[in-house]
């Protein structure tokens, strides 16, 4: 499939998780965060020091995340997305994009033995949902 194919499929979740979401509106985690909450859709910040983002209830881990969520944008430095790809193929995510920074060759690797949806060739999600600063 080709890259716009593969976020399609990402984009056709009932629910996602930002993971690396920060409540510091200059960080990309935040701008994607709140690129979601522009465009409509029901997302959950996932990060292990904040209980709330964007007024919004944060989850500590991928593991936390309600089951309906099967896609998650990852802002993570590489190490640490290699440990979400892991978490996320044992709680049954089925779509992860990795912006721009945080994918690494052994994520995706992770990802395609797991069966799971990855895009990590450099697409931004804010570019693709067209975020725009309020």
């Amino acid at each position: 499939m080709n890259v716009p194919e593969l976020i399609d499929i990402f984009l056709d979740a009932e629910a996602y998780g930002v993971v690396g979401a920060s409540v510091n509106r200059d960080k990309y985690g935040n701008k994607v965060l709140r690129c979601y909450i522009q465009n409509g859709y029901r997302v959950i910040p996932v990060n292990p020091k904040e209980k709330e983002i964007e007024g919004m209830p944060c989850v500590a881990s991928v593991m936390d995340l309600p089951d309906e969520v099967k896609s998650i944008s990852v802002i993570t430095p590489p190490a640490i997305t290699e440990k979400v790809v892991e978490m996320a193929a044992r709680k049954g995510i089925k779509n992860i994009w990795m912006q721009p920074g945080a994918q690494s060759d052994r994520a995706v690797e992770l990802c395609r033995q797991n069966g799971i949806n990855a895009i990590a060739d450099g697409s931004c999600i804010l570019v693709v949902l067209r975020y725009h600063e309020e």
